[in-house]
């Protein structure tokens, strides 16, 4: 049985007095990892006076009992299969991560029942947070309502799938605009760059507006953040989600 610990929550030092005029964004930890890893991010943004009407959600992904730690869904290998052997490409785990999707979908349903509207809501993630909040925005019933999506040294899952996911979710054959900050580490060993552009040209072909899309590559980052990240990510997170007037 799988046990899940409930999201961390760092409401901003400065809400809104109307919720529909505040923000959110939940941000999904990577694998073996959990919500307390990640709140030192919210912290350096609330204390630099970055955002201060937005609060983070910081969810707990369940202990997976295949992987024996905690996991959004079983991993499987990133590395390419040999050339001309499609067929050995790893299985993803499609179940585990639908399930997922449906786990944020409630979240989001917990925020929107508390006046924040979707396009007040950013969802984004580290590594398989990463892939995880990708798969959400191009499949779940918030498809094209939020306000963005931060995808930071992950990859894009079910890349062959996710066509008929939408279309049995009654979505669009094209996705359209929706804005995305992307960012990578140069050095990043654990996601293979081949992965990271398999995603990205996908995204594309999906319909994703070239527009929508902030790209980043960062010289000399692994599979990590870094200051220069959390100021950009930053300066996104103003564009998409700017302080409303009360």
């Amino acid at each position: 049985m799988q046990t899940q610990q409930p999201p961390l929550i760092k409401p901003g030092p400065q809400p809104a007095s109307d919720p529909a005029h505040g923000a959110a964004i939940i941000f999904l930890h990577g694998l073996d990892d959990d919500a307390m890893g990640w709140e030192n991010i919210a912290t350096q943004f609330h204390d630099g006076n970055k955002l201060p009407y937005m609060q983070w959600v910081f969810p707990n992904a369940p202990h997976n009992m295949d992987a024996r730690q905690n996991a959004w869904y079983t991993p499987s290998s990133l590395n390419p299969p040999p050339a001309g052997r499609p067929e050995l490409a790893p299985d993803e785990d499609e179940e585990g991560l639908i399930k997922s999707v449906k786990y944020v979908e409630s979240l989001i349903d917990d925020l929107t029942s508390r006046g924040i509207p979707p396009n007040r809501i950013v969802l984004g993630g580290f590594s398989q947070g990463c892939a995880l909040a990708l798969l959400t925005e191009l499949t779940s019933s918030y498809a094209g309502k939020l306000a963005g999506i931060v995808g930071l040294m992950g990859y894009l899952p079910l890349p062959e799938t996710i066509q008929k996911l939408r279309t049995e979710a009654g979505l669009p054959h094209v996705v359209g605009h929706v804005p995305m900050f992307l960012g990578r580490g140069e050095s990043d060993r654990l996601v293979p760059r081949s992965k990271w552009t398999e995603g990205l040209n996908k995204l594309k072909e999906l319909g994703v507006n070239d527009g929508a899309m902030e790209i980043k590559e960062y010289e000399g980052l692994a599979h990590a953040l870094s200051p220069a990240v959390l100021q950009d990510l930053s300066k996104w997170l103003e564009r998409v989600v700017p302080k409303l007037e009360d």
